[in-house]
């Protein structure tokens, strides 16, 4: 049987999505699985084992408009899939399954696109499972009968992991040395952005504050990742820096190789974003800074997560802007983050001795 799996959009979702795509590999060990994913997604999910092939929607080009959706249905159609199976939420994805002719389309019922499925899954009620998005994901196959039943999912679920070859994290490592990075020293990522809006980010001028202690208090590497489009709010945080020795990588990896490049750091610290699953999964220690959004259903899946949060009346509101003064965020210290910096470093070294050159 050929399948085609309709990735999530985001990188954060994507990533949350992965025990639903192992435990389809799983159940499916013989059927062809294609991964329909965007860019960002398609390349994070090449090479990894639940998947046999990746296929690119370039909604910016290639599948831009009318014209290039239909140039990608074509192109889906000529693959005959036997079923599709859509974990996006959008109205689009299931229509674009339609338009293809996959015969079985599994997928909620919500957004108006139930009538485009021929298995319409109810969408879970408020406490029917426990409230993470990586067991929302999971569920879908669980009622659509595509994964043997694993009984009540529980909250306590494997963390999640993507696969990283030592090819790239030997090529990581080398790039981390020639931006200035040291052998054995003890590593910090940071991301102070998000793609999804200004409302997930901490400040800048606590990002900056923050890493001048980590470096002069901690004898760090900071090293800092983004996108193309975080570049300069990165430049911005390097330029209030006292110190001088910070490593900006914003704009300069490839979604492809981000799994390598944290895997060769000791800790990542950022807002909830896509690069703060992207590292828990690579199995990095993670500090999680969240405002706008709720850690119950997005927190990383991983057991060396620590979560900072002040918890205000309007949060979790999920807007893209703060409309009032951001308190969700101005209320968080440096101080508190730099504390839950040193607590983690100080756990790594108690459970992992000797395990790692760089913590």
């Amino acid at each position: 049987m050929k399948i085609l799996v309709r990735s999530p959009n985001w990188v954060g979702d994507a990533v949350m999505a992965i025990p639903a795509l192992e435990a389809l590999r799983l159940s499916r060990p013989g059927d062809e699985i294609s991964i329909l994913a965007r860019p960002a997604v398609a390349a994070l999910f090449s090479g990894q084992p639940f998947a046999d092939r990746i296929l690119e929607y370039d909604f910016r080009a290639l599948h831009r408009g009318w014209r290039g959706r239909e140039r990608l249905i074509r192109t889906l159609r000529r693959e005959r899939f036997d079923l599709a199976v859509i974990l996006q939420n959008a109205f689009e994805a299931a229509w674009l399954a339609w338009r293809t002719g996959v015969p079985e389309r599994v997928g909620y019922a919500r957004d108006g696109r139930g009538f485009l499925l021929t298995k319409a899954i109810a969408v879970p009620k408020q406490g029917e499972i426990p409230p993470h998005e990586s067991l929302y994901y999971l569920e879908l196959l669980r009622r659509a009968g595509l994964v043997k039943s694993p009984g009540e999912l529980r909250e306590n679920i494997a963390p999640i992991r993507l696969h990283v070859a030592e090819s790239a994290l030997e090529s990581a490592e080398i790039a981390l040395r020639h931006a200035g990075a040291r052998a054995g020293a003890w590593r910090c990522a940071i991301a102070p952005g998000a793609s999804y809006g200004a409302a997930k980010c901490w400040l800048p001028e606590r990002f900056a504050s923050l890493a001048d202690r980590l470096i002069s208090e901690c004898d760090a590497d900071v090293i800092f990742f983004g996108t193309p489009g975080e570049k300069e709010i990165v430049a911005r945080i390097c330029s209030i820096m006292k110190s001088r020795g910070a490593i900006s990588l914003a704009g300069e990896t490839s979604m492809r190789d981000l799994a390598a490049f944290f895997s060769a750091c000791s800790i990542f610290i950022g807002n909830d974003s896509g690069a703060m699953h992207v590292a828990a999964a690579a199995g990095l220690p993670v500090i999680g800074i969240f405002g706008s959004t709720d850690p119950e259903g997005t927190a990383p899946v991983t057991p060396q997560f620590s979560l900072i949060r002040e918890v205000v009346s309007c949060s979790p509101c999920f807007l893209r802007r703060c409309p009032v003064d951001h308190r969700c965020m101005t209320r968080i210290t440096a101080d508190s983050v730099f504390s839950a910096a040193q607590h983690l470093r100080l756990a790594v070294r108690k459970t992992q001795p000797g395990s790692r050159q760089n913590v």
